[in-house]
């Protein structure tokens, strides 16, 4: 009594089940492309969530996120200084130099697929420009991880260790915002466990054929911290810093990462 068991696997769905997941994450590829191609200085989130929205129902999903907690959209869409769970509204107008990130779910057949950009409207400040190609390429760095025998906290440490590269490698200072991360993810939107964005490698279940994280980096150009706002859903850095967000949905094959929600484009 009171040992842990080191043998414990995060669950691992069937070849067919992983082909379910992608046409879901196909889904919300298809809606995220329209809403990056939708995405102009005038333009509302409100309308965006429409695009989004319109998208998925057309593809025969649903909108994961609609009703979700008492979420009231079909998208989260976040600008500049907020993190995540911003809700679109017709008075949020983005304007050149914003960046917005975009977060979508579908559920198709009963599987989900989730995933998320972050996109620069106009022309952005240098640094939030490196922001943003500096937290997709972390994404992108940190997903490599998410291979069979590897454990959850593997993958959190690939995202720490290029979170730090980043820096180096697009000149910016980037922190990573805390108490926010991954998930699992299958039939329902989250499920176990917590993926942590930084941490020891080496802990946690083991990532077996057939595991399915969402993988979603979320970086500031000011500080680590964020306040929830008075609606209970929006999420802000407190300095009022820029962030970026992006996110896939990812599974462990023997042949290596296999991302479920692609997209064409970025």
């Amino acid at each position: 009594m009171g040992f842990r068991r080191r043998s414990k696997r995060i669950p691992a769905k069937t070849p067919g089940e992983l082909d379910a997941m992608a046409a879901a994450g196909n889904v919300v590829g298809q809606a995220l492309a329209a809403v990056r191609d939708a995405a102009a200085p005038g333009v509302s989130t409100l309308e965006l969530d429409r695009i989004a929205e319109e998208v998925i129902r057309g593809a025969g999903a649903v909108p994961t996120f609609k009703g979700y907690e008492g979420f009231p959209a079909s998208i989260c869409s976040s600008i500049n200084e907020v993190i995540v769970h911003g809700i679109p509204s017709a008075d949020d107008v983005v304007v050149p130099g914003d960046l917005i990130s975009i977060d979508c779910g579908a559920t198709l057949d009963g599987w989900v697929g989730d995933s998320a950009i972050s996109i620069a409207i106009g022309e952005v400040d240098p640094d939030v420009e490196k922001l943003n190609k500096a937290t997709e390429w972390v994404l992108y760095e940190g997903l490599q991880a998410m291979v069979p025998g590897n454990r959850l906290t593997d993958v959190s440490h690939a995202l720490e260790v290029a979170t730090r590269a980043a820096e180096e490698r697009f000149d910016v200072p980037l922190f990573i915002v805390d108490g926010y991360g991954g998930h699992g993810i299958g039939r329902t939107m989250h499920e176990d466990p917590y993926l942590a964005n930084e941490g020891k490698p080496g802990r946690g279940p083991e990532i077996q054929e057939g595991s399915v994280l969402a993988i979603e980096p979320m970086l500031a150009l000011g500080t680590e911290d964020s306040a929830v706002l008075e609606d209970e859903w929006t999420v802000v850095t407190t300095d009022f810093s820029y962030a970026a967000h992006w996110e896939h949905t990812v599974a462990a094959t023997a042949e290596g990462p296999r991302i479920l929600t692609r997209r064409s484009g970025k």
